[in-house]
This record gives C-alpha cells, sequence and structure tokens, in this order.
C-alpha cells in the first residue's frame, strides 16, 4: 500500500552497502521505521531526504507493518545545526527525546510542529538556547499527557501564586506561602512560575515568545529538564554533551 506522509528525519543508519535505515517523526502516524533502498549510493534521489533532520513529504509503500521510502520531497534540510557543535548537540538532544515517543502517538501532528518550530528557533538563534530547550521540555511533556499542574496550590487552593514549589514526581505545585511539601521539590519564582504556565497553553506558534532575567531562567530551566528526566525515566547521553559545551552566559 502506498501512502503519504510528512515527516523529519530524526535518526539515520547506514544499512547494508547502500541503504540506510531511518527513524522518521511523521505528523499522522506518530515515528515509523523507514528503510531507503540504495540512498547511499552517488546520485540517489533519495539521498538529500535521508539526512539528519530533513524534514520532507515522503511517499511510503507499506507492506506487513513496514514501510519503505519510494519518494521524498524536501521542505527543510535545516543545515545550520551541523554548522555549530552547541545548536547539533542540542538538537541531537531533542531527537533523542522524540524517539521515544511510540508509534501511533496521539497529538504527532502537534509534536511535529513543537519540533520543527525549535529546530528552526535553534538554527536561526531567534532565541536563547536555555529557552527553546525549556519550551520543548515543557510543552513536549504536556502533548505526551503529563502536564503539570501549575494553577492552583495543592494545599491551600491558591490560584495565582507569586511562586510556588514544585514536586517533579506528582506534578503538583505548593505555593510560596504554604512552603515547601516534604520530599522536596523545585522552586519556580514569579516570573519562572508565569512561564512556564505560558508554556503549556500558548499558541505553538509563540513558543518561545517570552523574556526572563537569569535567575528565573535558570529556575524554569532547573524545573523543564528535571521534570521530563522524571516523566521519561531515563537519562539522555546527548544532554550529557550538550551540557559539556553549553556556555552558561546568556544568549
Amino acid at each position: 500500500m502506498n501512502i503519504n506522509a510528512e515527516g523529519i528525519v530524526l535518526r539515520s543508519v547506514d544499512y547494508k552497502e547502500s541503504d540506510k535505515i531511518l527513524t522518521v517523526l511523521t505528523r499522522d502516524r506518530g515515528n515509523l521505521t523507514v528503510k531507503a533502498s540504495g540512498a547511499r549510493r552517488r546520485g540517489s534521489r533519495l539521498a538529500s531526504g535521508t539526512q539528519l533532520f530533513c524534514y520532507s513529504e515522503m511517499r511510503l509503500y507499506e507492506h506487513g507493518g513496514r514501510y519503505s521510502l519510494d519518494e521524498c520531497d524536501v521542505r527543510a534540510q535545516f543545515y545550520g545545526l551541523s554548522r555549530d557543535l552547541e545548536k547539533m548537540a542540542m538538537a541531537s538532544y531533542l531527537a533523542q527525546v522524540l524517539l521515544t515517543q511510540p508509534e501511533d502517538a496521539p497529538q504527532s501532528g502537534d509534536v511535529l510542529r513543537l519540533t520543527l518550530n525549535s529546530f528552526y528557533a535553534l538554527e536561526q538563534g531567534l532565541y536563547g538556547q536555555a529557552a527553546v530547550k525549556a519550551a520543548f521540555e515543557l510543552r513536549y511533556m504536556a502533548l505526551c499527557g503529563y502536564a503539570p499542574d501549575l494553577w492552583a496550590c495543592a494545599r491551600c487552593g491558591g490560584n495565582d501564586p507569586e511562586g510556588g514549589y514544585i514536586d517533579l514526581r506528582s506534578g503538583q505545585m505548593c505555593c510560596a506561602r504554604c512552603g515547601r511539601p516534604a520530599g522536596g521539590a523545585l522552586f519556580l519564582d514569579g516570573q519562572a512560575l508565569r512561564a512556564a504556565r505560558y508554556i503549556l497553553r500558548c499558541d505553538l506558534k509563540r513558543l518561545f515568545s517570552f523574556r526572563l532575567p537569569l535567575a528565573s531562567q535558570a529556575a524554569l530551566s532547573a524545573f523543564c529538564e528535571g521534570y521530563l528526566l522524571e516523566k521519561t525515566e531515563q537519562g539522555y547521553k546527548t544532554l550529557d554533551l550538550y551540557k559539556s559545551l553549553f556556555r552558561r552566559e546568556e544568549r
């Protein structure tokens, strides 16, 4: 059966003498494993569309639950990511996170939009890398069904606290007036908390349109990363690489 799929290459592995095995995040079908026969041959019409982070309209052939690539129409290649080691490291981390998404995951269209917006913002340097990373992590968790409850204190029910303690395991918040909950939690000051709420509910086109002072950005970054690591229950080697490269001054 022939199908059309819009997607971005998250992983590309050489296979046999001239083939590639791709993992593609698609708009309608989640992550798909796709064989690209002959993609490594000189002059192959599939070569450009099988590069890492390439976004294409693909024509796939499906048989017995396996997919092969027949044609691809490249829409974006994000060359700028490969020219900067830090950007490449962050994009690789985002891709590794996305590789945990199961096939046929719900809301894969929004996940694809989130990915494309994040890669574009990262490639073009439109926003600070810390802001892009944090916004991706938190919004991705929300799209996967793990949105934290940042709108009301779990103790007093207050819905507009000036900062709060967020439990990474439960995703619940205790306001600053009620104090840190037992077992420990990360604190978001008022500005960081408002930014987190914005990330969770804003239009994806404006996901990165927030500005924070350094201390608030650091708090937001620690929370978003910690929350993702808690919910996905794994570490990421690409995150370790990125953190070893990341220059800590404000971008």
